[in-house]
This record gives structure tokens, sequence and C-alpha cells, in this order.
């Protein structure tokens, strides 16, 4: 009798690991903090996070925390919407139609790799140096990612599934709401995984220009005053904001996404 073969198909696939993120966050900490209460690590050049720690709650006594974070989530906000809308659009309309990817996709390949942050002395000519410009310059960076990850996310859609349906005589607006978006929305969704990432970048980096309130306004006045500590609040107010959207996103992964399982 021959032995039961065993199970060889489960390699490269992703087991949930709820705890090994947080365990490797707290390690990384625990070997900063001694090394810090041990003098190996000179506090003006990096202070313990037990020092980032207590300026992140004299920020929050104090109310700054409050209105630096409304600032620039405000920005985020209205940034993302804006673009991330119109690359929504735009990306559909290259997935689908012939006339508009071959006009759009030379001018999106040719824009996208220009920094976005050096358009913003252009914006605030055209805007003023108040929140438009700063929206605007978000905007434009969520705006190329998202058209890029939705038109591929559209051309990864099998045709056959197309065809299929376009073989029962359902409507091209059917097909587009029930086909082609659920099949693009891996793709939407690791744009706006992607896009929010650069939309934090863009929000400090314009923030840094001409801004009162915000998170960037906030880092740039503590690196001048070499307020090291602050500084690093600051920066870890903003690895708060990106880890929170992307559980965000991946809740949403998993809420919308569970047909792939």
């Amino acid at each position: 009798m021959m032995a039961p073969l065993r199970f060889r198909g489960g390699g490269f696939t992703i087991q949930p690991k709820r705890h090994t993120g947080w365990i490797a966050g707290l390690a990384v900490i625990a070997i900063w903090q001694g090394a810090s209460s041990a003098g190996w690590v000179s506090p003006i050049f990096l202070p313990s996070p037990a020092g980032i720690a207590q300026a992140l709650a004299d920020m929050a006594l104090s109310g700054q925390l409050w209105r630096h974070l409304a600032a620039s989530l405000k920005r985020i906000v209205a940034g993302f919407v804006l673009g991330g809308s119109a690359g929504l659009a735009i990306g559909l309309a290259l997935g689908l139609l012939s006339h508009v990817r071959a006009a759009g996709l030379p001018i999106i390949s040719a824009l996208f790799p220009i920094p976005k942050i050096a358009l913003l002395p252009l914006f605030i000519l055209w805007f003023g140096i108040g929140e438009p410009s700063k929206v605007a310059t978000i905007a434009l960076g969520v705006f190329f990612p998202m058209a890029i990850a939705t038109y591929s996310g559209v051309d990864q859609v099998p045709r056959t599934l197309i065809r299929m349906a376009q073989s029962f005589d359902v409507p091209a607006l059917a097909i587009v709401g029930k086909v082609i978006l659920p099949g693009a929305l891996p793709g939407i969704l690791a744009g706006v995984r992607i896009s929010a990432s650069i939309g934090l970048v863009l929000v400090v980096a314009a923030e840094m220009i001409g801004a009162e309130f915000g998170v960037g306004a906030y880092i740039l006045t503590a690196g001048n005053l070499m307020r090291t500590e602050d500084l690093l609040a600051g920066v870890c107010l903003l690895s708060v904001l990106g880890i929170t959207v992307g559980f965000a996103v991946s809740a949403a992964e998993r809420r919308l996404l569970g047909w792939r399982q």
C-alpha cells in the first residue's frame, strides 16, 4: 500500500499573522529606548521614544496636536477626493475607450514623472498662497497613480468574462458595473493605498511652504528650532496616519474582495 502523498500546493500562500507586526514594532522601540537610556545615542540627534511620547502628550494637552492634525487632514481629504475621483474617471476611460487610451497614455506618461511639489510655486501664482494651491498639489499627486492603477485594473479584467456578458446581450453600462468594476477593484484599491501615501508626502511638503498650521508646518518649525523631540513627534503623527490608512484599505479589501478566496 502506497503512503499518502504530502500536499504540495500551499507554497507562497499568504497566511495572516496578526501579532507579528506589533511584536516587531515593540522590539524596535524597546531596543531604541534601551540604547537611549544607556547613553549610546545622543538625545540631540535621536531622542528616545519616551521623549517623543512626552512631546506628543504636551502637544495634545496644549491643543496644538488637534489644530495641526485637523489642518493637514482637511487638505488631504480635499485633495484626495478631487484627485482620486478624477483619476478613477480617467483611468476607466483609458481602460475602456480606445481613442482616450491612445491620446491619454502619452500625456500621463510625460507628466507622471514630474515631481508634483515642483509645481507648487506655479499653483501659488495661479491660486494664491492659501488652501487652493496646497489642495491642487495634493490632488495632482493623487491623480496620476489613481488613474494608472485604475487603467491597469480594467485592462487586467479577463476578456472572456466581458465577451460572455456581451453574448447574453447585457447592456454596456451593466457590464461596466457588474463585470469590469468588480474585476478591476483589486487594482483600484491598490491605487488608493499608493495615492493616500503620496498625499501624505505632498501635504507635508506643501505645508512647509507658507502654512501656519499643519503637521508639515509643525515639523519645519521644530526643525528650525532644533527641537528634535517635537520634530520626531510630528513624524510619528504621519506614521500613525499612514498606518490608519493602511488598516482602512485592508479592511475594505477584506470586505469587497472576499470573492477572491
